[in-house]
């Protein structure tokens, strides 16, 4: 058993490299191929370094954009350090250095030559970079390292709300640089964020019901393999009067997926997911300690009220 987790744990490092790798120099190809040729700003702190550099090339500095990531990003990965996971952060320090690095030794050459096809294919590649990365339980730092903080802290995405701050930063862009590629870059980061919303579901709020008559089996699996715990109501099929039990549960963080075992060993075994929009109660988080559990009682005599679960 123990084998069997390090080995499974050695192939999540393994993915998680993988995955900061490619999404690293997805994001230096993305750059030097579609927003460099088209003057566009790309969004988070790297799109804050480009600016910077083009600011300083006003008074005639040269400040590498490169070097501009990694002085904006160092700082945020420090703070993430201490307050998320050392695991998440020291993967997205690798994958801002991999992605400077890449930018200061590789060089892409434009794919096109029309405005709106790099805005529109640059837009959903580099949202495509940051989903890679954050499916490698990494990001690509700065705002990806704010966004994820907060969104740790208040269990929902706020991916729109880190668009309208790169919208800021495009406003400024425009302002000294002119309207126009600055309007392009809006769209280039609308399609980046949506880009990131559509792939990226680790917020999404789902709700669980399952039908099943070894609740034990599926209870103890569930418990150990998420955050909080899932409610156990008895009962019995209104066709069947068989005893059954009803099991309910709500998740902030993946939609869950029942343990095989239990589909597998009970020909009654019926599951019902539906997604929430708004749940007002805050489930507890991973730091709880998980209490005893003990099996479901007996099925009641006729004259107390029992919970009826019809026979799909």
């Amino acid at each position: 058993m123990l084998t069997h987790s390090l080995k499974n744990k050695k192939i999540r490092y393994l993915f998680s490299c993988i995955a900061v790798v490619i999404s690293a120099l997805l994001q230096a190809y993305v750059i030097q191929v579609f927003i460099t040729p088209s003057n566009l700003l790309s969004s988070g702190f790297t799109g804050v370094a480009i600016l910077i550099d083009k600011i300083a090339a006003l008074y005639g500095c040269h400040i590498s954009t490169s070097v501009a990531i990694l002085m904006l990003n160092i700082p945020v990965a420090l703070i993430c350090f201490k307050s998320i996971s050392k695991k998440f952060t020291i993967l997205s320090t690798i994958q801002f250095v991999l992605a400077s690095v890449f930018l200061s030794f590789c060089r892409f050459q434009p794919l096109f030559h029309d405005l709106v096809l790099n805005v529109i294919f640059g837009g959903f590649l580099y949202g495509l970079c940051v989903v890679i990365a954050l499916k490698g339980s990494a990001s690509t730092g700065g705002t990806d390292f704010i966004a994820l903080y907060v969104s740790n802290k208040i269990g929902r995405s706020i991916w729109e709300q880190v668009f309208i701050f790169n919208a800021l930063i495009l406003c400024i862009f425009g302002f000294m640089f002119g309207w126009l590629y600055a309007g392009y870059s809006i769209v280039f980061q609308f399609i980046t964020t949506k880009t990131i919303s559509t792939f990226h579901h680790r917020y999404e709020r789902v709700t669980m019901q399952i039908t099943t008559t070894i609740p034990e089996l599926v209870i103890d699996m569930y418990v150990d393999h998420y955050r909080h715990g899932i409610s156990c109501i008895q009962g019995y099929g209104g066709f069947s009067k068989k005893k059954m039990y009803l099991l309910h549960t709500c998740s902030f963080y993946k939609t869950p997926r029942p343990p095989k075992q239990s589909r597998d060993c009970d020909s009654s075994f019926y599951l019902k997911k539906k997604k929430n929009t708004r749940i007002r109660r805050q489930y507890g988080t991973a730091q709880q300690t998980k209490p005893e559990r003990h099996k479901p009682p007996s099925v009641p005599n006729e004259d107390y009220s029992v919970a009826r679960v019809t026979d799909e």
